[in-house]
């Protein structure tokens, strides 16, 4: 009796430390993270990898207004780390109801090892780092027939030529994603409109009526509270951002591959060529499995 006593105890204990070992098979994947923003309410990064070709969360963090995160490490099953060939982050709603990943995938990167170099460039996130991106705009307000405010309206086309052309030089963007104008007047950025196509007008004409068929706007009326239109846009800065879709900020999103500062002597209708910001703007990172 006494032997099958201790041999009932030693089954029970060999149960429980198998049990014990299963519940702790988790591994840590850790994130470091640069370039973040604030989604502000409504929205939350959520991390996954790919295992045997479908994602698999590894949780949700917020990022608050000094770029740091709620959260870098994330208890992970460790057979699903192993397995795991990629990372993608994407920014979702919150709450979010879809257990999918969403179409706004912003940077990403394959596991070589234990780590993965992650940026937008990566085929998963948005495909190209916009380090080639190029452009620029006029200053003209052609909605109207006034020739004393063309100082007051920004337009992303090319007239070098004598005539209207393309002014923008941007990548196609993945679904997810849109390209916004924006002049930055006295601190305060006004957008020109969302759009996806450089030789289209964009989606929006809040401040004036008609103009060409390019990206761009007339800063004329209904003037934001703080401004006074028609506005001056020597001094201001020119934005073009990369923004999610959708988007629930009146600024421009963190990813800003193109921007000038006017000049004070700049002049109206002459063709001004914007800089190149994606290095400075793009996140990037490492993440470890």
């Amino acid at each position: 009796m006494t032997n099958k006593i201790l041999t009932l105890l030693a089954l029970i204990l060999t149960i429980g430390m198998t049990s014990c070992g299963d519940d702790n098979d988790n591994g840590t994947l850790t994130l470091d993270l640069n370039g973040l923003t604030n989604l502000g309410d409504g929205y939350a990064y959520e991390g996954w990898i790919m295992v045997d070709g479908a994602p698999k969360t590894t949780g949700i963090f917020t990022v608050n207004d000094a770029g740091e995160l709620s959260s870098t490490s994330f208890d992970i099953a460790t057979e699903d780390l192993d397995a795991a060939t990629a990372f993608i982050l994407t920014i979702e709603p919150s709450p979010d109801s879809d257990p999918a990943p969403s179409d706004v995938h912003i940077v990403a990167g394959d596991f070589a090892g234990d780590a993965a170099s992650v940026t937008v460039g990566h085929g998963a996130a948005l495909g190209d780092d916009f380090t080639s991106s190029a452009g620029g705009f006029i200053l003209a307000t052609p909605t109207d027939s006034d020739d004393t405010n063309e100082d007051a309206g920004v337009w992303f086309l090319d007239n070098s030529s004598g005539a209207p052309a393309v002014g923008l030089d941007l990548p196609t963007l993945p679904a997810g994603w849109a390209y916004e104008g924006w002049a930055v007047i006295n601190d305060t950025p006004v957008s020109t409109g969302t759009f996806t196509d450089v030789a289209a007008a964009d989606n929006a004409s809040l401040y004036s009526t008609g103009g060409p068929a390019y990206p761009g706007e007339d800063f004329l009326t209904n003037a934001p509270a703080g401004l006074s239109f028609p506005a001056d846009l020597h001094g201001s800065t020119i934005v073009i951002s990369v923004e999610p879709v959708p988007d629930n900020s009146p600024a421009p999103f963190v990813l800003k591959p193109l921007v000038k500062q006017v000049g004070a002597d700049a002049q109206v209708h002459n063709y001004i060529t914007l800089n190149n910001n994606a290095t400075a703007t793009n996140p990037t990172g490492t993440v470890t499995k």
